[in-house]
């Protein structure tokens, strides 16, 4: 089994449940929430491919699209019981760029990156997608906040690089670094944690 491709398959539905949910939260129709769901499902992965140059992923393999469409009726048909779930938003985000992050990264040396693009490059796939929702729905992306979201995505690909030179098993290497990235993601929100910021000048 390819650990790297239903990993991504699966990024791809979680991502779609969570636009979605962005979506229903604004009482935005159904189209409107498909639309949604689409976009932050493929956007950072579509990214990726750009920069390696090849088609993105979805275009060729419809898999993709099923996996998009599930997560968007999910979303809409447990639209109450995830509205009830404070959290649940943050948590599917989590979950996304956990597998985005491992597949971004995997792709990249996949197609002969160096290590360093490949971290930056699992990062683009991670946390794009979402940069697009919140764009979309007139929020401040999640990356540009005072909260720990994009050093997520690359501390994982910075440990699946580490594992990937060690030649550790494909499937270890893939759920390690995919629980680092949620692990880091959802105990910085918990404990409100932050990077630290350069204070800003005072011109007058």
């Amino acid at each position: 089994m390819n650990i790297i491709y239903y990993s991504d398959l699966l990024g791809t539905m979680v991502f779609a449940i969570s636009g979605a949910m962005a979506a229903n939260r604004r009482g935005i129709d159904i189209f409107g929430a498909t639309f949604m769901g689409f976009v932050t499902a493929i956007g950072g992965g579509s990214l990726r491919d750009t920069f390696l140059n090849i088609r993105p992923v979805w275009v060729e393999d419809g898999n993709y699209l099923i996996a998009i469409f599930v997560g968007v009726l999910i979303s809409i048909v447990g639209n109450r019981q995830l509205y009830n779930w404070a959290k649940t938003l943050t948590l599917f985000d989590a979950i996304g760029i956990g597998f985005f992050t491992v597949v971004g990264t995997q792709k990249s040396l996949d197609y002969g990156s160096s290590s360093i693009a490949a971290i930056m490059l699992g990062m683009f796939s991670a946390a794009m997608g979402g940069v697009i929702r919140d764009t979309l729905m007139n929020e401040t992306p999640l990356i540009l906040r005072k909260e720990i979201y994009a050093s997520a995505c690359l501390s994982g690909a910075l440990l699946f690089v580490v594992l990937y030179h060690l030649e550790a098993p494909n499937g270890i290497s893939a759920f390690c670094s995919a629980l680092l990235v949620f692990l880091i993601r959802i105990i910085s929100v918990k404990y409100r944690l932050s990077l630290p910021s350069v204070p800003p000048v005072n011109r007058d």
